[in-house]
């Protein structure tokens, strides 16, 4: 199936950006096996017969985990490269990411639904936004109608072009809520204490000061990256050493979240995982509030 892409990115360019994220992960002491893993991958494109894009345009990107030294993780992240012209992985190394500007680049979002998208739900990357508009969760948000959602929809598939429908993504990819608050709790103890490598944000940041501390670690087969988030919202709120944006690895590509302290209802005061709120009520074993329209004694009188 072809894939619509980006532009003509030679192999040799792909490579030296992928051997830029293996050194940047290292000087950020990131796992040494996700750094190896990604120069192999570089090493395989460099060598790769014929052109990445020609590969990825005609057979997706199944030809390029064909390819050897190259999995699943990093087809899809080479595939992203392609298809999009950037690479999130490495603008977040650089210190360059902006989750909100990528939701307000979809036709239909705009800064101010980008804004309330990210922050309500979580969703920071292009993949997560295209499963929420299939899941049910981008119409939880209020004012979000339908004919916006199905917009969204197909600009996604516009841009993303997957050779598999957004439906069939499973959703066990996503990291269990225990995973993701215990790399919170890491990252903001070892940020607390000065234990961590810290980059130079490209926004907010006029004196481009490295102040971001920047965790990388693993759970399981899982590699995690946390880090403060840069975003305005957090810095005009005050939140911006709360709120804890948490990438991970999946057979997709990656994943992402942002985990917050709760300031109301039954998870008050706790950390919680922003669009999983009902997950986070089960690990802390803390029951919802009633439903005062529910029907509790069966009897059907409300």
């Amino acid at each position: 199936m072809a894939t619509a892409v980006a532009g003509r990115l030679s192999n040799l360019k792909i490579a030296q950006l992928l051997r830029e994220t293996a050194a940047l992960l290292e000087i950020q002491q990131a796992n040494v096996f996700r750094v190896q893993a990604y120069r192999r991958a570089a090493d395989a494109v460099a060598a790769a017969a014929d052109p990445i894009v020609d590969l990825l345009d005609q057979r997706g990107p199944e030809a390029i985990d064909a390819l050897p030294g190259i999995g699943a993780g990093l087809a899809s992240v080479i595939a992203e490269l392609v298809v999009t012209g950037r690479l999130a992985v490495l603008e977040r190394l650089r210190g360059r990411s902006d989750p909100v500007s990528l939701l307000a680049s979809i036709p239909g979002i705009g800064s101010v639904w980008a804004d309330r998208i990210h922050h309500e739900l979580g969703i920071g990357s292009l993949e997560d936004l295209e499963l929420a508009a299939h899941d049910g969760r981008l119409e939880q948000i209020k004012g979000m109608g339908p004919k916006r959602l199905e917009g969204i929809r197909t600009a996604l598939a516009g841009r993303l072009r997957r050779p598999r429908p957004p439906a069939e993504s499973p959703e066990p990819q996503r990291a269990p809520v225990d995973e993701l608050l215990d790399v919170d709790r890491e990252y903001r103890k070892k940020a607390r204490a000065g234990e961590l490598r810290t980059i130079a944000p490209l926004r907010f940041n006029p004196n481009r000061e490295a102040w971001l501390p920047v965790l990388h670690t693993t759970r399981g087969a899982r590699h995690f990256t946390a880090l403060y988030s840069n975003t305005a919202r957090a810095h005009r709120l005050g939140r911006s050493k709360d709120w804890v944006v948490i990438y991970y690895d999946g057979r997709a590509g990656e994943g992402q979240c942002t985990v917050v302290t709760e300031f109301s209802g039954p998870l008050r005061g706790r950390r919680v995982v922003r669009g999983r709120e009902g997950e986070c009520l089960q690990h802390y074993d803390v029951r919802p509030p009633p439903d005062p329209l529910a029907d509790t004694d069966g009897d059907g009188v409300i």
